[in-house]
């Protein structure tokens, strides 16, 4: 097996070294990446397996964010994101004044409950200098994104600007509280460092109406192997709507990677009977490739119970197959579009969730080179990886879900199963236990027909 000149020279943009040892394969390669070991507990801090300094494909250049509306960073690495207009805890009608007001899930904007004026708070990046994510240098935080501080109690008391009572509210269960003397609503719009004021809300587009029938389509599907005590207990109309806490994130960086790849020159079989195998010889190439890119609107659980992805207890790895969100329609917070619904409060802060953006950075740059490397028909393994990230910007969000879940048990296990829908889009995902008895029963019938038209077949042709 010899070494043939690189299949890439001549293009400037990518440069793979001399050949590596040359080597004969058994089975077909694949193209797979290791793992960072380094501790990298920053978004501005640069992960480092191996030097890399080839230059990158020219598909791999930075994104263009042209026809974006955006306003310059700040001097600080703090984004003010609070909304001011609600800094006294009562969310007014900007027409009459009335504080009764709330979510229009049919229009998405909202309305007050006394002169049906119809309204929606400014687009988060319309008002906020959030920038540009070409431009991003060090770390930028959102003042809703900001460390939690564990001293803060979730209960918070707030003093009704109408009569001047004072109204309690726990921030683990609600947003807002009506008082008892005067009846205004008061809400929860201050950014108290406990995680439960994030920077921006998306509200729900998507009815409760529009989610029980999706729900009940997506179960209808399932119903022949569903289990039968899911179906006798199945009810839609218990949906919850949930505000689920995300960090929201906008990156620059740039990525090298290094290792192997492999084209396949002969094909041959040795051996026979029990004892055949086929063999492969290939040339082996040393590549590396470079990429700079941007990213925006990046979506990562803030939620350590939702971020735990124990499937052996739980099915709540489906709120992340529902993705994406129209994030960039944003709006500033304002804690009357939680009326009706229910909400999350963020745990984790962004030294929690950076090591997680990190792989996500590292799994696009990966697969902003698979253009350039498919010549390699045996693939390419990758070897050495390099991630310097130039910097980060932080926004915490409350995104729109539609929740079914049910509890399944049997023989002394139990299982929680959920079904979500996208408030924005309606895509829905989910699980519903299944009958074991009745898969057994169609495999079997399955097997039987097969069997049936084999034995018909050779009968035919015999």
């Amino acid at each position: 097996m010899s070494a043939l000149p690189s299949p890439d020279q001549g293009d400037p943009s990518q440069t793979d070294g001399p050949p590596a040892a040359p080597q004969t394969m058994s089975e077909p390669g694949s193209a797979q990446a290791l793992p960072s070991t380094d501790d990298s507990s920053r978004a501005d801090t640069t992960i480092e397996t191996a030097p890399a300094d080839q230059a990158g494909p020219p598909d791999a250049s930075p994104s263009s964010d042209e026809g974006a509306t955006t306003l310059p960073f700040p001097s600080d690495a703090t984004v003010n994101t609070s909304n001011r207009r609600l800094e006294d805890g009562v969310a007014r009608c900007p027409r009459c004044g009335a504080s009764d007001v709330a979510l229009r899930v049919e229009t998405g904007m909202l309305a007050c409950q006394f002169c049906r004026y119809e309204w929606n708070e400014d687009r988060l990046d319309a008002t906020v200098a959030t920038g540009n994510v070409g431009s991003l240098t060090g770390t930028t935080i959102g003042t809703g994104a900001q460390d939690i501080d564990a001293r803060i109690d979730a209960v918070v008391t707030l003093k009704c600007q109408g009569c001047g009572a004072e109204v309690v509210v726990n921030t683990d269960q609600q947003m807002g509280a009506r008082c008892h003397w005067c009846r205004h609503v008061l809400t929860i719009n201050e950014q108290i460092p406990n995680g439960a004021v994030p920077d921006a809300v998306l509200p729900f587009t998507i009815t409760h109406d529009q989610a029980v029938e999706i729900i009940n389509g997506f179960a209808g599907k399932r119903r022949m192997f569903a289990d039968r005590a899911f179906l006798a207990e199945f009810k839609p109309d218990n949906i919850v709507g949930v505000y689920m806490p995300y960090m929201v994130v906008g990156a620059k960086a740039s990525a090298d990677v290094a290792g192997v790849g492999e084209i396949e020159t002969r094909r041959y079989t040795v051996g026979s009977g029990n004892d055949k195998k086929t063999l492969y010889d290939a040339d082996v190439y040393a590549v590396d490739r470079h990429v700079d890119f941007t990213v925006d609107d990046l979506t990562i659980e803030a939620s350590i119970q939702r971020a735990d992805m124990n499937t052996a207890i739980n099915t709540n790895n489906v709120i992340n197959t529902i993705l994406p969100f129209d994030t960039e329609n944003a709006v500033k917070w304002n804690a009357a579009y939680l009326t009706g619904f229910t909400s999350e409060r963020r745990d984790q802060d962004v030294s929690h969730v950076t090591p997680g953006l990190e792989n996500q950075l590292l799994s696009i740059a990966r697969s902003q080179v698979l253009t350039s490397i498919s010549r390699y028909d045996r693939g390419v393994r990758w070897e050495r990886e390099r991630l310097d990230v130039e910097g980060t910007r932080w926004l915490a969000m409350y995104l729109p879900v539609w929740l079914y879940s049910y509890y399944h048990e049997k023989n002394g296990n139990g299982m929680a199963h959920y079904i979500a829908v996208n408030g924005r889009t309606g895509e829905v995902m989910g699980s519903v236990p299944v009958s074991h008895p009745r898969l057994l029963a169609a495999a079997l019938t399955t097997g039987t027909i097969i069997e049936g038209l084999v034995l018909a077949f050779l009968a035919g042709t015999s």
